[in-house]
């Protein structure tokens, strides 16, 4: 596997004026992430220290080291899950390489890490068919809000919400088409909810239910029935036998 190693002047990428590297969404790759963002990361000490001279391999070190995601909190200060982020639109992983942090499962962070970056700079054809499959992990996650605190999440909400919102992380995402007109056109199957047996299962245990129900029903009213004619056919005995006696 090939490693690339960053240049030194990280300035070089983040240069607004005449990028001529490699570009994403026919954009500088750094331009995915919002400038108020970029320059928070670039100015927080994480970046200077943690993120110089860091390659493919040194990056897996430090992400295997975060313990929450997240994007900006308390006084807008970046996350290491942002820097990381902005580090890896630095380096611009191979394919192969990304699918490695994604699959892994070792290091959830590393996963989440790989997964944003999938939303970030995947075709939507590719960010549904490469992400879809995370829907049915369900390892424990810390988030951290824009107010500082923490909440638990799981790595399928995550993805959740990179499938179905446009705005995570504090990032702005672009917006993907919805999957349903990716089915219409023939670029994706129809995806079948690994839940689907069990829902059809859930179904046909309330029909179950129902037609109990209605069986117990309609036997009370018989007997209702039944209980009322007889009181009805006793009556009229009673009466017949009253006349007769007159």
């Amino acid at each position: 596997m090939d490693i690339k190693v960053h240049h030194v002047d990280a300035k070089r990428m983040l240069d607004e004026r005449g990028y001529e590297g490699t570009t994403i969404h026919n954009q500088n790759p750094a331009h995915l992430l919002e400038k108020a963002v970029r320059d928070r990361i670039t100015e927080s000490y994480y970046w200077k220290e943690q993120c110089f001279a860091i390659n493919e391999a040194t990056l897996c070190d430090r992400a295997v080291e975060m313990t929450y995601l997240g994007g900006t909190y308390g006084q807008q200060k970046p996350s290491p899950f942002l820097c990381l982020t902005l580090k890896l639109l630095q380096l611009l992983p191979d394919r192969d390489v990304v699918m490695e942090y994604l699959h892994q499962k070792d290091f959830k962070y590393l996963s989440a890490l790989a997964a944003f970056y999938v939303r970030l700079t995947f075709e939507p054809v590719d960010v549904y068919k490469t992400l879809e499959p995370l829907l049915g992990d369900y390892r424990k996650l810390r988030r951290r809000n824009k107010e500082g605190g923490y909440f638990l999440t799981y790595i399928d909400q995550f993805v959740d919400d990179l499938l179905t919102k446009e705005r995570v992380c504090g990032t702005s995402l672009r917006k993907l088409p919805a999957r349903t007109l990716l089915e219409d056109l023939g670029s994706l199957e129809v995806r079948v909810s690994p839940l689907a047996d069990e829902i059809d299962d859930i179904d046909c245990d309330e029909e179950g239910e129902s037609a109990d129900g209605r069986s117990a029903r309609e036997g009370s009213e018989v007997e209702e029935v039944e209980r009322v004619n007889g009181n009805r056919i006793r009556n009229r005995s009673e009466v017949e036998m009253d006349s007769g006696s007159d």
